[in-house]
């Protein structure tokens, strides 16, 4: 799909909203016991045994990448042929990850008849030798139409959009370009369809990028999702810490050239642009109070080079999209606004100041929860709608999480507690719960038929929950001070594998094994792959992410 953005929290505020169910396809991601109820909650070595099947993806340098994706762009006619696709379909090379045992796995998007199909999306994975180990389909219906002529002028799927998108997006929504021709095949039967992106402003004061689908020949609403979901210094949430500068003439400039150039930009409650660069005299950034706008700029660098260090130390990725290329991060958007997002357009994470300009949503898990959804972004591409929608938000809040851990940072310790700094409820609890996500009043913490119709913000609490159990287990257990206590759907106990061992296996499945249709039974499917690959089919990992999603009802 297109443009991708997504925020830490729905799009209304979790305070003033009462839970609703939106419509199917609408808009708006153990350690063992030490003594009774106690656990070390530690990470243990995310490296797999040598006897597995050699799954652990490679580090590769940026030439390596670059060659590996000219090769299959070289190929991609005779792979289509292989793949038994149609003559009027090509494919497009969009990403490519390599194992330690050579395995490759290729991410292709699709054309028909030179439209882009929506929802086409495939991974080839070639063994060392070159074989053909398969391919991960986001749809395995065949991709034909009868003919590419459109019924219905593109003047009349915008007038259509703009009239579906004013409930989201605001009565002064517009188009944001002449709507394009496209093939839909994320859902039912392949269709010529018209994608329709409406630009506005969502009741919350976030901007809406809202992306309509409609049938070319019928005129008819297919689908629709919004693009922009509801992401030495002191900082207000994690303290005194090292920033990324460079000298700039005779001042400072906030820009951690270590880290893909990533720069923090100060938008000065406006709600446009990029903003104006950070600068200071003496190098020596923030107080740690919400009074001066470096504070927030403060806690955003610093979470950014946090996951930045994440991806590339535990998941062996460079940057977002795996190129050394960093995005921005803007703080000080609009005005006490209670939300964080991340958009694929500028390619940025954007932070709000929250409840009257003093409740920052710029702690260390809402940065790598925004960050994170620019790698989903960047891989499976999860359709941020119904269960995959769920799924894309599970999987910031997996990252989020994971970063937090990694950090150590002592105001700011790691837990599976989502938005516990930010206060977003004015009560002091947390935005979500990974051990029970219903404790929130929203999230869920089974899957059941039907759970995709609701916001991706509560449906995530079931992979949410699957990963947690995954790590820790279920049970009563106390974990860095923290009490969790988790249940499972039909009583059965799950014995965790420890947090490290879960990231990996989760990061595995993410970039290999998913597509942008992944419903749950697909990501259970994609993470028992990721675990064999990993530690083998006979392990105790493979076991427990079977016996995991048993526990939140997915089997």
């Amino acid at each position: 799909m297109d443009s991708r953005s997504s925020s830490v929290i729905s799009g209304i505020s979790r305070r003033r909203r009462s839970r609703t169910t939106l419509a199917a396809g609408a808009a708006a991601v153990a350690v063992s016991l030490l003594a009774a109820g106690f656990s070390t909650g530690s990470a243990d070595a995310a490296t797999p045994k040598s006897t597995a099947a050699g799954g652990q993806t490679l580090t590769l340098s940026a030439s390596a990448r670059a060659e590996l994706l000219r090769e299959a762009g070289t190929t991609t006619v005779s792979t289509a042929k292989s793949l038994g696709l149609g003559g009027k379909e090509k494919l497009v090379v969009r990403d490519v990850v390599k194992d330690a045992d050579g395995t490759v796995h290729t991410r292709y998007e699709r054309t028909y008849d030179g439209l882009p199909v929506l929802g086409g999306d495939l991974v080839v994975h070639t063994s060392a030798g070159g074989a053909s180990e398969g391919v991960t389909k986001a749809t395995d219906a065949k991709i034909a139409v009868s003919d590419t002529r459109a019924a219905i002028a593109p003047s009349g799927a915008q007038r259509s959009a703009l009239n579906a998108a004013k409930s989201q997006a605001g009565p002064e929504a517009e188009t944001e370009r002449a709507p394009r021709k496209v093939i839909w095949a994320a859902t039912g039967k392949p269709v010529l369809a018209y994608e329709t992106v409406v630009r506005g402003v969502q009741k919350d004061g976030t901007p809406s990028r809202t992306h309509i689908i409609t049938d070319a020949d019928t005129g008819a609403r297919l689908y629709s999702y919004e693009a922009i979901e509801t992401g030495t210094g002191t900082g207000q949430h994690n303290g005194k810490v090292t920033v990324g500068t460079v000298k700039s003439g005779s001042q400072w400039l906030m820009k951690d050239t270590a880290r893909g150039g990533h720069m923090t930009y100060n938008l000065k409650h406006k709600e446009e642009g990029k903003g104006s660069k950070f600068l200071d005299a003496n190098n020596v950034w923030g107080n740690g109070k919400p009074t001066i706008a470096q504070t927030a700029a403060v806690d955003v660098h610093y979470g950014a080079a946090m996951t930045w260090d994440y991806y590339k130390k535990v998941l062996h990725r460079n940057g977002i999209r795996n190129n050394g290329k960093a995005a921005y991060s803007r703080v000080h958007f609009s005005n006490a606004y209670e939300n964080a997002f991340w958009d694929d357009e500028c390619f940025c994470m954007t932070y709000g100041d929250g409840t009257d300009n003093k409740k920052p949503l710029t702690s260390l898990d809402v940065a790598g929860h925004e960050m994170s959804h620019g790698l989903t972004s960047a891989t499976a591409n999860l359709e941020y709608s119904g269960e995959s929608g769920g799924l894309n938000e599970a999987t910031s809040d997996i990252f989020g999480t994971a970063v937090e851990f990694y950090a150590k940072n002592a105001k700011d310790p790691g837990d599976y507690l989502i938005g516990e700094k930010i206060d977003i409820n004015g009560d002091g609890t947390p935005l979500r719960y990974m051990d029970k996500p219903s404790k929130d009043g929203y999230s869920y913490d089974y899957w059941k038929r039907g759970v995709g119709e609701d916001d991706p913000h509560f449906t995530s609490g079931i992979a949410n929950h699957f990963f947690y159990l995954l790590a820790e287990g279920s049970g009563r257990k106390v974990i860095g001070g923290v009490t969790y206590d988790s249940p499972t759907k039909d009583g059965r106990t799950v014995k965790g594998i420890g947090r490290s061992k879960a990231e990996q296996i989760w990061y595995k499945a993410l970039t290999t094994y998913m597509t942008s249709t992944t419903n749950y039974a697909k990501a259970r499917t994609a993470t028992l792959k990721a675990a064999k690959a990993l530690y083998g089919a006979n392990s105790a990992e493979y076991k427990a992410v079977d016996n995991a999603w048993g526990g939140v009802n997915v089997t």
